[in-house]
């Protein structure tokens, strides 16, 4: 592991493309808004987390460099990471479903090959050619494993910059690439194989393995922000709801709720009584989070059950009592004495 002079406790985000604007777009509804002073540098902060530098650099790099601890965190791609993470366990994998940067690595193979569907053609194709099938991809140790596993006898031609156009060009048979709606290879008349998807990605959170062993404060940085993310997208899932109905009493109010399938809330309704000028004085007022698919569900129940005046609105963070990811981080860098560090934490 590298040597630092530096104390401060480094982030690594992409510095370009739509996986950084995602990224920072993420990282804002999180509530850790990145500040860069100078658009020019690359390096930055995070006002609400402190000590925290922030770094851009492209999403290989930021691999390589929370590898070589260089780095303490990085925000990169599943795909990426995959590739040059390494084999010594360094790079640890805190939170690898961050909802963003969706795609997949997958074979792809001329549309001309009609013989060619899925798996099992490609193998009966390719044992056919008399020769190892040329693969062009940016990703050779993950698509060579892949083919290796297949029993594909290849031949991997490393390229940057558009893929899609090997084969036709004639320096490729096939390609393994990055694929989200499949409209590039659709126009450049490749077709994906059914069953070769390599790997499924989005933007993911890592670590180096030592540091957060090492460093007291790099821990603490991981529990925020495991904390924020976590909160986050469980929040973006949910919806809270609001509702005025009549009942005998809070309890009475509860049962109706917990009666139906969409409306219980997290551990159970908030009941509270609403103080009325005049009328029937059994009015409460309910509290519930929804996930937010279960919406029109949700509303039709509150309905069935008397439920007016209903207000939804969006939720923010739901926090645990603990974020189940760092308790998994405590015990994936293990063994050290645990108890020690979540002391520090």
């Amino acid at each position: 592991m590298i040597e630092r002079k530096q104390k401060e406790v480094r982030l690594s985000l992409p510095s370009k493309g739509r996986l950084a604007e995602d990224t920072l777009n993420f990282l804002e509804e999180c509530g850790l808004k990145v500040y860069k002073p100078n658009l020019r540098q690359y390096e930055a902060l995070i006002p609400d987390l402190p000590g925290l530098v922030v770094l851009f650099q492209r999403p290989a790099d930021i691999v390589v460099s929370v590898r070589d601890g260089s780095v303490d965190f990085g925000i990169s791609g599943i795909d990426v990471i995959e590739e040059h993470r390494g084999d010594n366990g360094d790079v640890i994998i805190l939170h690898d479903q961050l909802n963003y940067g969706r795609c997949r690595l997958t074979l792809a193979v001329p549309e001309s090959w009609s013989n060619v569907q899925d798996m099992a053609d490609l193998v009966s194709h390719c044992k056919s050619l008399k020769r190892p099938m040329r693969v062009a991809t940016r990703y050779p140790g993950l698509t060579s494993r892949f083919l290796s596993q297949n029993k594909i006898e290849h031949s991997l031609i490393t390229a940057e910059g558009t893929l899609e156009t090997a084969p036709s060009i004639g320096y490729a048979d096939t390609i393994s690439d990055l694929v989200s709606s499949g409209q590039t290879l659709r126009d450049n008349r490749l077709k994906p194989v059914t069953g070769g998807v390599i790997l499924e990605s989005q933007a993911a959170l890592i670590a180096n393995r030592h540091i957060l062993r090492q460093n007291p404060q790099a821990l603490q940085f991981a529990r925020h922000l495991l904390e924020f993310f976590e909160a986050h997208l469980r929040a973006s899932e949910n919806l809270s709801i609001f509702a005025n109905m009549r009942g005998p009493s809070p309890e009475a109010i509860a049962d109706r709720l917990f009666n139906q399938t969409a409306i219980s809330g997290l551990q159970g309704p908030t009941v509270s009584k609403i103080i009325v000028r005049q009328d029937d004085p059994n009015w409460y007022a309910v509290h519930i989070i929804v996930q937010r698919k279960e919406l029109f569900k949700a509303v039709s129940e509150l309905r069935a059950i008397g439920g007016s005046g209903v207000v939804v609105t969006p939720v923010s963070y739901i926090f645990e009592e603990e974020p189940p990811r760092y308790l998994a981080m405590l015990k994936a860098i293990e063994p050290l004495e645990t108890g020690k560090l979540m002391d520090n934490s």
